[in-house]
């Protein structure tokens, strides 16, 4: 079953030319699901004091279809999908007026924190009622071209401002961090984002970034933590007018 809330777009949230941060957007959506474990009875906070189990986000695959700008209401929906293994799908869609400008799926990994093992679907069924898996037009697992002429764009250092509760960089932050390092960040609307999550960025870290152009506006990018690869993602963009 949809889960639904409603929100006002904030100011702060949008970007030097008036149009909702990618960040934003999943932060938007990310805090409705979380209001819907709250409605639900128990919160994601309680739920990891009593159960010692946590929320990791592995992959997401969000469309951008229209600019968002301050003070536009927006009806955020998520829904849980069918689980399966240890995979627990979650879906997302923002509305204005009654129509689409924003929809993404993405897979979740439930773990015990006390040694990092996955709790399976069997093992840990969620209270809500699943609707259907959607798809989106950014792909949930992308690989970039073998021939991708890889360089280094920088580095990035994990801070207080990144963090969530397990002294990691919020998933949400990742967006902006890409954002930084494109080409042509002020000239640039990220149109659709393919996220991979494969190892947490800890407080103090620095995550050197690599960006490589696949042409027709679509970038590449990993980040790295010594060899280490903490995320691989897939922008595309469009140039705004």
């Amino acid at each position: 079953m949809k889960y639904t809330e409603h929100y006002n777009i904030r100011w702060h949230d949008t970007d030097a030319l008036r149009e909702l941060r990618p960040s934003a957007t999943l932060m938007y959506m990310q805090e409705t699901a979380n209001r819907q474990f709250l409605a639900s009875g128990t919160t994601l906070d309680e739920m990891r004091d009593r159960t010692g189990t946590g929320f990791l986000l592995s992959r997401m695959a969000i469309e951008l279809n229209a600019p968002l700008h301050a003070y536009d209401d927006i009806e955020v929906d998520t829904f849980t999908c069918p689980a399966h293994g240890a995979t627990f799908p979650r879906g997302f869609e923002i509305r204005k007026n009654g129509v689409i400008v924003a929809r993404a799926t993405s897979s979740w990994a439930l773990v015990r924190l006390s040694d990092r093992s996955l709790v399976r679907a069997d093992d840990g069924p969620l209270p809500f009622e699943d609707e259907p898996e959607i798809t989106v037009s950014m792909p949930l697992r992308h690989r970039a071209p073998r021939d991708a002429v890889w360089q280094t764009v920088g580095t990035r250092r994990i801070v207080y401002a990144d963090l969530d509760y397990n002294l990691h960089m919020n998933n949400t932050k990742y967006p902006d961090m890409l954002c930084d390092f494109l080409p042509d960040p002020i000239g640039t609307r990220v149109t659709g984002l393919s996220l991979s999550y494969l190892r947490e960025a800890a407080f103090g870290d620095t995550l050197t970034v690599e960006r490589a152009d696949g042409g027709a506006g679509i970038y590449y990018f990993r980040t790295r933590k010594d060899e280490n690869i903490c995320l691989e993602a897939m922008v595309r963009t469009e140039k705004r007018t």
